[in-house]
C-alpha cells in the first residue's frame, strides 16, 4: 500500500492529537510529511524537522497528496484550502466559519480538481452528521434537522439549569474546563451554531442559505429569571438550531434560537458540552445522533475518519446539489420576551400577546407571530428570547401520561 503523505497547518490540542495516532498506527498507511505553525517559538512535541512557518513548504510539495487544515483563523484556512485544491491536493478542514462563508467555489474547485474536499469535524465533532446524511439519508425525503450543536452553550446552560448559577458563574466554568474561548462571542451570540446549521442545510436540502436568512439569537441575555420561569413550567432551556422544509420541498426556516424543552423530549437528555441531532425524514420518521461535539479527542475522531475516508478516494457527492438560497419563507411562532420597559418591543408589529405580566425584576410577553419579526425586535443582549417548542409539542404530548419515574428524567 502507498502512503499517503499528509501537509498539517495547525499543531494546537487537535492537531497534536492527530499526530500521536498516526505515529502509533502505521497500519493506516498515512505519514504527516510537514507542519506549518504560526508561532515557531512554541515548544512541540514532534520533531523540529517537520515544522515551518512557510505555507509552501506544504502548497508546492508534490509528495503531499492531502492538507489537513486545523487553524482558527477563517480567511487564512479560505486561503490555504483553496490554493490547495487548485494544486491538485484533497483538503480536511475542521474550520466551520470558513467552510459556511465559502462551502460552494471550495465545492467546486475540488469538482474541477478531481479531489476531495471533507469536513466532518466542522459540524458536531465526534458526531457524525455530515456522513449520515450524505450515505444513509440521501434518497430519504428529509423533512428537518433540530438539535444542539454548540457544546460550549449547552454545557453553560445546564448548569445554569442545575445548579441555579447566573450566566457569568456558568461562562467562566465553561471556560476554566476548555469548552469555551477567552473571547466566547462567536459560541455565546450563536454565530458557531449558525455556521454548523448551515453547512448542514446544503447536505440535508441542497440549500445553501445566505447568512442573512438565518435567525439567531443566543443565549446572552438569558437569566436566572428565565432559568425558574422554565422550571416551574417543566422545561429547560436549550440552544437550538433548526433547518426545516415544506411538503413541497421549499424551505421553510432556518435558525439558531434559545428554546424550551418540554419534559421527555431526547433533546432535554442532552446536557454540558454533548451535541444532540434530530434528524426527521418522510419514511424514517426521526433519527437521533448524540455525542461529544466538541474538543481534542472527539473532533481528532472525526478528523481521522475524514484521513481514513479520503485513502480509499471518498467525497462527498452532493447529491441534491448546492442551490443558493437568498430568501426563507417566514413562519408563525411563540415566544417568551423578557425585557426591561424602557427596551420594550412593539408588540403591535410583531403578532398577537397572549400574557402580560410583570414583576419587580422584569416583564414578560407570551406573544406569537411571524418568527423573523420576533428575533428582529429582540436583537441585542438586553432583551431573553425564548421559542416555545409548538412545532414539536404535539408529538410529545401523548407521553405526558407516563409516570415521573420513567427513564425520561429532568
Amino acid at each position: 500500500m502507498q502512503t499517503v503523505n499528509i501537509g498539517l497547518f495547525g499543531f494546537g490540542v487537535v492537531g497534536e492529537g492527530i499526530y500521536h495516532v498516526l505515529q502509533q498506527k502505521p497500519q493506516l498507511g498515512v505519514r504527516i510529511q510537514r507542519i506549518v505553525i504560526k508561532h515557531p517559538e512554541k515548544n512541540r512535541n514532534a520533531p523540529s524537522v517537520l515544522f515551518s512557518t512557510d505555507a509552501n513548504t506544504i502548497l508546492q510539495d508534490a509528495d503531499i497528496a492531502l492538507v489537513v487544515e486545523l487553524i482558527d483563523d477563517a480567511d487564512a484556512a479560505f486561503d490555504i484550502a483553496l490554493h490547495a485544491l487548485r494544486s491538485g491536493k484533497s483538503v480536511i478542514s475542521a474550520n466551520k466559519k470558513m467552510i459556511a462563508a465559502h462551502l460552494p467555489i471550495l465545492v467546486e474547485t475540488a469538482r474541477a480538481h478531481e479531489v476531495s474536499f471533507l469536513y466532518e469535524a466542522a459540524v458536531c465533532g465526534s458526531v457524525p452528521v455530515i456522513r449520515n446524511l450524505e450515505e444513509y439519508f440521501d434518497n430519504d425525503l428529509i423533512t428537518h434537522i433540530t438539535g444542539i450543536v454548540n457544546g460550549s452553550t449547552n454545557f453553560i446552560l445546564t448548569h445554569m439549569h442545575k445548579k441555579s448559577i447566573p450566566y457569568s458563574t456558568a461562562l467562566q466554568q465553561a471556560q476554566e474546563k476548555g469548552y469555551a474561548e477567552s473571547n466566547p462571542a462567536l459560541d455565546v451570540e450563536g454565530w458557531d451554531a449558525a455556521n454548523k446549521i448551515r453547512i448542514a442545510c446544503v447536505h440535508a436540502f441542497g440549500a445553501y442559505v445566505d447568512a442573512k436568512c438565518i435567525l439567531v439569537k443566543g443565549i446572552t441575555a438569558i437569566s436566572d429569571f428565565d432559568i425558574q420561569y422554565a422550571k416551574e413550567k417543566g422545561y429547560v432551556i436549550k440552544l437550538i438550531a433548526t433547518c426545516s422544509v415544506d411538503a413541497d420541498g421549499v424551505l421553510t426556516e432556518i435558525s439558531v434560537l434559545p428554546t424550551f424543552i418540554p419534559r421527555y423530549h431526547p433533546l432535554r437528555l442532552t446536557n454540558d458540552a454533548f451535541n444532540g441531532i434530530l434528524i426527521g425524514g418522510q419514511l424514517t420518521d426521526e433519527q437521533f445522533l448524540y455525542g461529544k461535539g466538541a474538543g481534542r479527542y472527539p473532533t481528532a475522531s472525526a478528523v481521522l475518519s475524514d484521513i481514513s475516508a479520503y485513502t480509499y478516494q471518498y467525497r462527498y457527492a452532493y447529491k441534491k446539489g448546492i442551490q443558493k438560497v437568498h430568501e426563507v419563507r417566514d413562519v408563525k411562532a411563540t415566544c417568551y420576551i423578557r425585557f426591561q420597559p424602557q427596551s420594550a418591543p412593539d408588540f403591535s408589529q410583531i403578532g398577537e400577546v397572549h400574557e402580560y405580566y410583570r414583576t419587580a425584576k422584569a416583564h414578560v410577553v407570551i406573544v406569537t407571530g411571524s418568527l423573523q419579526a420576533i428575533v428582529s425586535a429582540c436583537a441585542g443582549n438586553h432583551i431573553s428570547l425564548i421559542r416555545f417548542p409548538e412545532p414539536v409539542a404535539a408529538q410529545w404530548k401523548t407521553l405526558e401520561s407516563l409516570q415521573e419515574e420513567a427513564v425520561y428524567v429532568s
